[in-house]
């Protein structure tokens, strides 16, 4: 019997999360990454692109850059969904809220919509929620 294929419908943050759990299992990284999957009509493409050795925060050109990727990328019902990946524990770090509020300010400046990023670590899936960085200064 063959396996049916990962496309699950993302239209609410749960949907979001849902599909991040999946795709991050197992959980446990030993290194820090930035994975990205295009959304279109509500259906994840079926590429993910991972960008290795993301631990430090990103410089304001590296910013820039995923802006310009983005604005490159965004046409009507397209959305970006981001998931930062790293070793630990716990809540959302300084640096995971920087890079949250990061690709965040690379969609506004593109026009993208980007949905809510998300932290994976080794023993959960998270949601970066909007008031954690949008009260920390930039």
């Amino acid at each position: 019997m063959s396996q049916q294929p990962f496309r699950p419908v993302i239209r609410t943050q749960v949907d979001l999360e849902r599909m991040w759990r999946r795709l991050m299992s197992p959980l446990g990284f030993g290194g820090h990454s930035l994975w990205m999957v295009v959304i279109q009509d509500d259906q994840p493409l079926p590429q993910m692109m991972e960008i290795v050795e993301a631990s430090a925060p990103p410089e304001p050109e590296e910013t820039a850059s995923f802006a310009a990727l983005l604005e490159r990328l965004a046409m009507p019902g397209l959305r970006f969904a981001f998931l930062r990946s790293r070793p630990g524990r716990g809540r959302p770090d300084e640096s995971d809220r920087a890079w949250a509020r990061a690709l965040h300010d690379a969609g506004r400046r593109a026009g993208a919509v980007v949905d809510v990023v998300h932290l994976a670590h080794d023993d959960d899936v998270l949601p970066i929620a909007l008031d954690d960085f949008l009260a920390e200064p930039a």
